[in-house]
């Protein structure tokens, strides 16, 4: 019998009605397999995967392939986004058989949980040099049957591996790795291109934070460069919704312009937060512009009654890639009529298409790049906003509806930050209100929920959950100035640590201590997509450090980027959240304004503008702060308002005058003077 139907995923539920007999990952499933003494099939995709799609209709519906599966094995499905750890482990052991990983993962496990084989996606006739799922499975279930010796082996040998000890260096990395890490990042950036080079080409979000650091920290023109041309491609290419707003997750050209057309929220999410520095440091209508119309797209489409947010919206509509966003020349030039052929000229539209007959709208071409000014562009715009009426009369995309925590985290702050910077009073609500939705909704007491749809909640939470949520709660209370935010985050950070450090590794495990026991400890290091746990975590205790002057989180930073000392050289991509936490420690601020009146906004705008990830600036009242706060006693004597620039050590003298407070600013940025 199939067990997904009432599953809390509905990537899962998206496979109820295959003839597969599908599990759940529990442990009864486990004990089935040792019962009957086959080997578990286990396969792992999500919602918005156009290849899991694919293996699905063609293997997984089909009676012959299932009824094997059902004979042979014990099939367990996993959504990666709700069990991101069985995720990890099993990824990391393809990764070990040489295979570079993709999903849907399709491993085969002992009943133990064991790995000893694995691949991606297997057609259903043998092809590309592939061979066929079913070929797959009949040799998988031949060896199991004469007890080929090779399956034990490979099993051992891949559990060692996956708990081979990860020991952090005794030494702290040298002050200059953070530069040499940023020149080796921008040796392989494809500096006309934007990202790395080639084929397919992913944004990248969370090396851009250490490039855009790298900018802040030396001044050096290359690290901007790098980060804005990124950013304007993205921001006129074809990954980029011109009609409903958002990005998609990559795209398949090394130009930007064939998007694989599925929308996550996190790379919305970091994406926000870049751009959002980026128009503080130099304010362009372009990034303002493509700010408001994600938040727009976030709030419209992804946001839900409660406040959260659904996780993505499919690559596919009704098993077609693309289907909701493409057009067809005669199609616009009946929509637009005296107006297609200016719109054409400016969205690259051309009657055979750019894409497989169809047109993907962008602005890649140079003329068509720049702001073309406020008035051409409003009308623009409201031909764009003709083609999403049209639009949204075809079918749509499927969503997937769970609301995950830490990928809420990251939609929190980056809302945040396009609220500080461009005052969308929109992006500014729905940052409360997911914060709100998560931590009264996905919580129980100080721990969080990693998943909930439909008011079931997956539990215990990841350390990415509490990771990006504490994260969320610091960026509001740069918003709001309400020292509540700091106990929010506190007390999420006291929660991992109990429950999710690991302290021979220096390192924080992606599973709880009580969660369901794994094969191996899925520690959160490396960055994928979005970043991992152990680099959030430590630029947060640092953070805090400063906020708190509590010695026990700078020592809790100092230990975690230990790491950085003897693995980052080697993986300078990898580690790109652990060297923004470093850069935090090295170089973090707070700018602390106190007082009333139109000073405040100034000095505020003046903190703003330095668009340094290292500095926090908040609008505080003294008199609202705990103990040992930087900002204890603080009063303005000159005027109204007054700017404190502080480190976690002191606070320099009262600013009152906004050219004051930037030449502050300027000369503290690589470190406070």
């Amino acid at each position: 019998m199939n067990r997904l139907a009432d599953a809390t995923s509905p990537y899962l539920r998206q496979h109820a009605d295959n003839p597969v007999h599908w599990w759940p990952w529990i442990p009864e499933a486990f004990a089935e397999a040792k019962e009957r003494n086959v080997p578990v099939h286990l396969s792992i995709g999500y919602a918005a995967c156009h290849w899991c799609h694919v293996m699905a209709r063609e293997s997984f519906s089909d009676e012959a392939t299932a009824g094997a599966l059902n004979r042979d094995f014990v099939s367990i499905k996993v959504d990666r986004e709700e069990r991101p750890e069985v995720d990890q482990i099993y990824m990391r052991a393809l990764h070990a058989l040489g295979e570079q990983g993709g999903w849907p993962l399709t491993m085969f496990l002992t009943p133990d949980g064991a790995p000893f084989w694995g691949g991606t996606y297997f057609p259903p006739e043998p092809r590309w040099g592939r061979p066929s799922f079913r070929q797959v499975l009949a040799g998988i279930s031949a060896a199991w049957s004469s007890e080929d010796g090779s399956i034990a082996q490979n099993a051992a040998a891949l559990t060692e591996h996956l708990n081979k000890p990860v020991a952090p260096s005794a030494d702290a990395p040298r002050t200059t790795f953070l530069d040499d890490a940023a020149r080796t990042i921008l040796s392989i950036w494809d500096m006309a291109g934007g990202s790395f080079k080639g084929a397919p080409k992913f944004p990248n979000p969370v090396v851009m934070d250490v490039l855009w650091r790298a900018y802040r920290r030396t001044g050096e023109a290359a690290y901007r460069s790098a980060v804005v041309n990124t950013l304007t491609l993205l921001c006129q290419g074809g990954i980029y919704d011109h009609v409903g707003g958002g990005f998609a997750r990559y795209s398949v050209d090394a130009q930007w312009l064939v998007p694989h057309f599925e929308k996550m929220l996190y790379d919305n999410a970091l994406l926000l937060k870049l751009l959002s520095l980026a128009h503080l440091e130099t304010p362009t209508p372009l990034f303002r512009t493509r700010i408001d119309e994600t938040v727009g797209w976030l709030l419209r489409e992804m946001r839900h009654p409660e406040g959260g947010f659904a996780a993505s919206l499919d690559a596919d509509t009704d098993h077609e890639e693309g289907l909701t966003y493409v057009w067809a020349a005669d199609e616009l030039q009946e929509l637009l009529a005296a107006d297609f052929a200016d719109f054409a000229s400016v969205y690259d539209v051309a009657g055979g298409g750019n894409w497989e007959g169809k047109t993907i709208l962008n602005r890649l071409a140079p003329a068509n790049r720049d702001w073309l000014g406020d008035e051409r562009e409003q009308e623009l715009r409201e031909r764009l906003d003709l083609l999403l009426s049209r639009r949204n009369e075809r079918p749509q995309p499927g969503r997937d509806d769970k609301v995950l925590a830490d990928w809420n985290g990251l939609a929190i702050s980056g809302l945040a930050h396009a609220a500080r910077a461009t005052g969308n009073a929109d992006a500014r609500k729905a940052a409360f209100d997911a914060f709100r939705f998560v931590s009264e909704s996905m919580s129980d007491g100080d721990r969080l929920a990693h998943s909930t749809l439909e008011g079931d909640r997956v539990f215990p939470g990841v350390a990415t959950d509490y990771a990006n949520m504490t994260q969320a709660a610091l960026d509001l209370f740069a918003l709001s100035g309400k020292a509540d935010y700091i106990d929010c985050a506190e007390a999420w950070f006291a929660a991992v640590e109990r429950h999710h450090f690991v302290e021979e590794a220096a390192a924080y495990n992606l599973a709880a201590d009580d969660a369901t026991t794994l094969i191996a400890q899925p520690l959160s290091i490396s960055d994928e997509a979005t970043p991992a746990a152990t680099g959030t975590l430590a630029n947060a205790a640092a953070t805090l450090f400063m906020l708190t002057g509590e010695t026990r989180y700078r020592d809790r930073a100092d230990q975690v980027l230990r790491h950085l000392a003897s693995r980052g050289p080697q993986d300078v991509v990898g580690s790109a959240s652990l060297q923004s936490a470093f850069d935090t420690i090295l170089r973090g601020r707070l700018a602390l304004i106190v007082g009333s009146g139109s000073g405040v906004e100034e000095l505020r705008n003046a903190s703003l503008a330095e668009a340094d990830p290292a500095l926090l600036a908040a609008h505080v009242d003294p008199a609202g702060v705990r103990s040992g706060h930087p900002a204890e006693g603080k009063r303005p004597t000159q005027s109204d308002a007054a700017l404190f620039l502080c480190d976690a050590f002191r606070c320099l003298p009262e600013i009152t005058a906004p050219d004051a407070a930037k030449e502050a600013l300027d000369s503290s940025r690589a470190g406070l003077a």
